[in-house]
């Protein structure tokens, strides 16, 4: 197992501006791999998909071929990978389409340590609501919080794979066998968890698992994955003349070939550059390298909660003992949106907020405001996070 990460950084123009990037939770930068099959993939004949002009063969071939990238990301059947606009959009197309098979008096439960894009569809859906949440002071949502709020209504429990807010990873098998033995179905959503960790669809147990490429070096739109037969017993609302068969029936007009062809681009190069020496089929290899990058974002993690402890003023909300390397910062003495214009101003970009996870923001006791939010991708190194304690050094020292 290697992980070059000199190499890695090569293929990555906008680090040329010289920006060491902790924003990678909000979306990592592009690599010159995807901005090139987007680019040639417009450059080509495409037309609608079909298989007699050499447009329509263009515009197929992306399309599946974006399919099995994403099913061998999420060790999943290409035939149950969904493409849509985003995250939010998917969640809330689905969130209605299943309200549908609801009645009243059904439930879903949501929790408090997830991003509002898995909460607020659900909520809106019109079925009783069910709150699980987090303890503030670990940071950890547990099985048994989930437990706790599961009925004989429960229909679906929609949760966070991984907290875009404080990296906390929940433990999703065991919440999935215990919503799975309360009768319903799981929603993960993992747009934070999927830029850190290879996904299993079966292993995690989950129902549907919905994630955007453009937080793991790809283009912005989102990806659900689902069994395809639990797809098939779904009737979204479409158009008339639009196909029937599944996934296309959730894909609401022509989907985007560039970012589709992006997207494979993507998969391929963590498939392919994350551990050079990597080997067998493109699940094997993207196995590999997660794995080193794992090892990778483990040691800059480590170094960074050495720094930050040695640093007084500074209260870390990222507790959890299964956690992302996202650490979200709060100070004591000073104006968090001060530090996060300190450090701009010094080429570091660690960004302010709550991250659209204001229902856990507010649990922590931060308001609306959150913190300043520090997360790997990548392409950070051990000078990007050295550039960071600095930074923070001086701001606390001025």
């Amino acid at each position: 197992m290697t992980y070059d990460i000199a190499a890695l950084r090569s293929h990555f123009p906008a680090l040329a501006a010289g920006t060491a990037h902790f924003d990678g939770p909000g979306g990592t930068q592009t690599p010159t791999p995807v901005i090139r099959a987007i680019a040639d993939a417009l450059a080509q004949p495409l037309s609608n998909r079909g298989r007699i002009t050499l447009g329509e063969r263009n515009a197929e071939a992306i399309v599946t071929g974006a399919r099995r990238a994403m099913a061998d990301l999420l060790g999943a059947d290409p035939s149950g990978i969904v493409f849509g606009r985003s995250a939010t959009q998917l969640t809330y197309e689905f969130s209605r389409t299943l309200a549908k098979t609801w009645s009243p008096g059904d439930e879903v439960v949501v929790t408090r340590l997830d991003h509002d894009a898995n909460i607020r569809p659900w909520t809106q859906s019109g079925a009783t609501v069910r709150w699980a949440d987090f303890d503030p002071a670990t940071g950890e949502l547990t099985v048994d919080a989930i437990r706790a709020v599961l009925s004989d209504r429960t229909r679906l429990v929609a949760v966070t794979a991984a907290s875009n807010l404080i990296g906390t990873r929940p433990d999703i098998p065991a919440i999935a066998q215990a919503v799975h033995e309360a009768g319903a179905l799981l929603y993960v959503d993992g747009v934070h968890h999927t830029a850190h960790s290879l996904v299993d669809l079966e292993e995690s147990g989950a129902d549907f698992h919905v994630c955007s490429p453009y937080k793991f070096l790809g283009p912005h739109h989102g990806v659900l994955a689902a069994r395809p037969e639990l797809l098939e017993t779904l009737r979204p609302d479409k158009l008339l003349p639009s196909t029937d068969a599944v996934p296309e029936r959730f894909e609401l007009g022509t989907l985007p070939y560039e970012f589709l062809a992006g997207t494979t681009a993507a998969v391929d190069f963590l498939a392919d550059r994350l551990d050079p020496d990597a080997t067998g089929t493109r699940r094997e290899r993207l196995a590999a390298g997660y794995a080193a990058l794992e090892a990778h974002e483990h040691v800059l993690r480590t170094r960074i909660d050495k720094g930050l402890a040695a640093l007084d003023g500074i209260t870390v909300h990222s507790r959890a003992a299964d956690r992302t390397p996202t650490l979200l910062l709060t100070f004591d003495h000073h104006d968090t949106a001060d530090a996060y214009g300190f450090l701009a101003e010094r080429g570091v970009q660690a960004p302010l907020g709550s991250f659209y996870a204001v229902e856990a923001s507010r649990h922590l006791g931060l308001g609306d405001t959150g913190g300043l939010r520090v997360g790997l991708a990548p392409y950070n190194d051990t000078e990007d996070v050295d550039r960071l304690l600095t930074g923070l050094t001086d701001f606390l020292e001025r």
